[in-house]
């Protein structure tokens, strides 16, 4: 299962931040960041995806996080 956000997430550095935390939390998940993108997409990969609890991880660390329609 893939799941695909848009955020508000703009430099390099919070991405590597933001990926520590997600992959401590969600074990066994690809999970990675396209900041090139114009929507500064989060994919994430990995079986029972649960995007209510990813975006209020985002959303508890600072960042505006939405599924990607």
């Amino acid at each position: 299962m893939v799941e695909v956000f848009k955020t508000n997430v703009q430099k390099s550095v919070q991405s590597k931040i933001l990926l520590t935390i997600l992959c401590e939390k969600f074990t066994g998940f690809k999970i990675n960041f396209d900041l090139t993108d114009c929507d500064k997409i989060l994919r994430v990969e990995g079986e029972c995806i649960d995007a209510e609890k990813i975006m209020m991880l985002m959303k508890d660390n600072g960042f505006e996080c939405e599924v990607l329609m």
